[in-house]
C-alpha cells in the first residue's frame, strides 16, 4: 500500500495562498535538502488542479536535478474541469476520494500531495493522507487559511519530527493519531 505524504508551505498566520511570493526568500540548502529527502521515495505526485497548473507552468521551464525529478514523475491530478492534461499527468476519474483510495491500494512508492486547497480538505475528511509535513514560514500575508473551509471536525495529529533551518523555516511532520 502506498503512503501519501501532503506537503504544505503555511505562513505564521495560516495563510496558504500564493506561496511562489512569499516563500522563495528563505529557499536554501537546507530547504532544498529536505525537499529532496521528501521525494526520495515519491513515485508519483498527487495534485489539485490549481497547484497542478501552477507547478506545469513553473516547472516545465526550469532544468535542474529537482526540476528534472518533478518533470519526470507521473501526476495524478484531481479537477471537476479539466478535460484533459499535459506534463505527464492523468486526471483522476470519478470521486476523487474513492480514486485516490483506489490509487493508495497499489503498490508503489510514496504519493506525495503538494498544495492545499479543496483537494487537500477531502482527502482530510476521508482521512486518506498517511503524513503532513507543515513547512511554517516565518512571515505574515493574507490570504486564504489553511483548511479554514474544511468540515471535518477534530482530527488530532501526532508529531513525528521538528526540522528547523538557519532561515527560520520550521518543518512539523505529522501524522493522524490512530
Amino acid at each position: 500500500m502506498r503512503k501519501i505524504i501532503e506537503s504544505t508551505f503555511v505562513t505564521l498566520n495560516g495563510s496558504i495562498s500564493d506561496p511562489q511570493n512569499w516563500s522563495p526568500p528563505y529557499w536554501d540548502e537546507d530547504h532544498f535538502g529536505y525537499s529532496a529527502k521528501l521525494m526520495e521515495n515519491a513515485e508519483a505526485l498527487l495534485l489539485g488542479r490549481v497547484t497542478y497548473e501552477g507547478f506545469a507552468e513553473a516547472w516545465s521551464q526550469r532544468d535542474g536535478e529537482m526540476a528534472d525529478m518533478f518533470n519526470n514523475l507521473p501526476k495524478y491530478v484531481a479537477s471537476r474541469t479539466l478535460t484533459d492534461t499535459t506534463w505527464n499527468a492523468e486526471l483522476l476519474e470519478g470521486d476523487a476520494a474513492e480514486a485516490v483510495r483506489k490509487l493508495k491500494e497499489t503498490d508503489g512508492g510514496d504519493l506525495i500531495k503538494f498544495g492545499t486547497g479543496s483537494f487537500s480538505q477531502t482527502l482530510l475528511e476521508h482521512k486518506l493522507v498517511d503524513e503532513y509535513h507543515f513547512w511554517v514560514f516565518p512571515v505574515l500575508a493574507d490570504g486564504d487559511q489553511l483548511f479554514a473551509e474544511s468540515k471535518v471536525g477534530i482530527n488530532h495529529l501526532e508529531l513525528l519530527g521538528t526540522t528547523t533551518f538557519k532561515s527560520g523555516i520550521v518543518v512539523h511532520k505529522l501524522a493522524p493519531k490512530a
